[in-house]
Parts: C-alpha cells; structure tokens; sequence
C-alpha cells in the first residue's frame, strides 16, 4: 500500500497502472514457469493425471516403480557422475583459455576470440556423425569416458565468455604484485587469478553443470548400454517403453529435475552476483 500510495502521489497519469502492470507481469511469468513442474508434481502422486488440484488419494506407484523395477538410482549415478567430471574439466581448461585471453597481448588473439564465438552458431547435429564415428575410433563409443570428453566440449563458448568477463573485471595490479614476489604465470592464475575468481567460475561451473545433467541428444545416440545411460536418455525410452504407466513416467520427471532446482536455488546468490560483476566489461 505505501508503494501504491507513493505512485499515487508522483502525479503522473499511469503511474499507479504501471506499478500494477509490472507486478502482474511478474506473477504471470512465475506462473508460466512454476506450473509445468507443479502440474507433474502434483500428476505423478494420481491414479489419473491432470490438473492442478490435490489428489483425492495421494498414490507412491510411480515412485516405488521406479526405484525397484527401474532402478533409476544407477541412471541418477550415472548422470552425477558423467556431469560433475565433465564440467570441472570444462571450467578448468576455458578457465586458463580465458585467463590467457583476458590478459595476454598476443598476434591473432581476437580471431582466436571470434572462432570461440563462432562455435555458437554450431548446432549440435551437425557435429553428431564426426563425433559419433570419432568415438568409435578411439573405441569410446557406448562408454562413460567418451561421454564425458563430448561434455567436456559442449557449451565451451559461453563458459568462455562468462569466466573471460569476470577476469576482465580483476585489478591488474593484483597480478603485478605477485610477479613481484616471483611469481609465474601458473602461480599467479592458480593462487591469485582462481580464488578471487570463485563467482565467476561458480556461474560458469553452475550453466555447465544444468546443461550437461539435461542433455538429451549425445546421450541417446553415444549410450546403448542400459546400465550406462543418464537420466535424460532414460526418460527418451521411458516415453515409449511406459507410454502407458503416466505415473512412473512423471515420477521419473521431477526425480531428474530436482537436481537441478536444488543446485540452482543454493547457488543463485552467487549466480547473479557474478553475473553483474562480469557485466562491467566485455
């Protein structure tokens, strides 16, 4: 009320509308964004899913399914551990990519720059045949590691320029003081550079790691392995192969998305923190 009074009092014509009009934007945003995810919810607890109200009889079928029959912890392993080494090798080796970037002068660093911009406009299948026959080349087709080198790669352009924007924002004196004291160039990214560095890392490290745990297409073509697949790939054939058992089906929904809720809301601080202070250079 002392907002709207406040709008009130400004004497422009709309002022009170637009006050209004900026608050409803937002609840309709929220609504589009949280009821997909509580529709499912609220659908994998019913005998007969749909809707938006409470279950008349709160049923654990579908997740007790799951769990026994499906053994989805093994695919959730599967996916944690695909996911967490992927993406710290990722943001380790953009890390010193973008290090280099931000802060070296060297000949044909802005095409350098610009061929990390360029694998933006790469769609995914394009690549699928090379890497797919790469693999099984290598004889990593069908197998965590080769997942995870294929991860590794994936999204490396925004993790670039997230991590190559907060170095910008880093006083250069910082690194002078440390060459004073003797030292190099590895000594001072990893005991200067990193710790003040932790948001931005955290932002890149935190977009990596949804990226990879959603992942669908390289999953499902890489993976024929049941035993190997990740929860994405899993959900692919659960659509066909429980087409009929819409519980265990959105069981299998919210047990893949939680995750990545949790991780975001215990991290989103330090996302947005980040990504403010990253945004004062380019």
């Amino acid at each position: 009320m002392k907002k709207i009074m406040e709008a009130r009092k400004t004497g422009r014509e709309g002022g009170i509308w637009g006050f209004l009009g900026k608050y409803l934007l937002i609840v309709f945003v929220i609504f589009l964004s949280v009821y997909p995810i509580l529709w499912v919810f609220l659908s994998s607890f019913k005998k007969n899913p749909g809707g938006l109200s409470l279950p008349d009889e709160w049923i654990l079928d579908g997740y007790i399914t799951i769990f026994t029959k499906l053994d989805i912890q093994t695919y959730f392993l599967n996916s944690i551990l695909i996911t967490v080494i992927s993406t710290a090798v990722s943001v380790l080796i953009v890390a010193m990519s973008a290090y280099i970037s931000a802060r070296i002068e060297f000949k044909l660093k802005g095409l350098i720059t610009a061929m990390f911009a360029a694998t933006l406009f790469i769609p995914s299948i394009s690549i699928s045949f090379p890497i797919y026959r790469l693999l099984g080349n290598l004889g990593l087709k069908d197998t965590r590691t080769g997942l995870i080198f294929i991860y590794s790669g994936l999204g490396i352009a925004v993790t670039f320029f997230i991590i190559r924007s907060y170095f910008l924002t880093i006083p250069r004196e910082m690194e002078e003081a440390a060459r004073m004291d003797g030292c190099g160039y590895a000594s001072t990214f990893f005991r200067i550079i990193v710790p003040i560095a932790k948001p931005g890392l955290s932002t890149a490290a935190i977009m990596a790691f949804l990226n990879n745990w959603n992942e669908f297409y390289f999953a499902s073509i890489l993976l024929k392995s049941k035993e190997k697949m990740t929860i994405p790939a899993l959900l692919g054939q659960f659509t066909t192969a429980y087409s009929k058992n819409l519980n265990g089906m959105f069981s299998a929904i919210i047990v893949a998305v939680v995750p990545t809720i949790l991780v975001f809301c215990l991290l989103s601080e330090t996302f947005v923190k980040s990504l403010t202070a990253g945004a004062v250079k380019g």
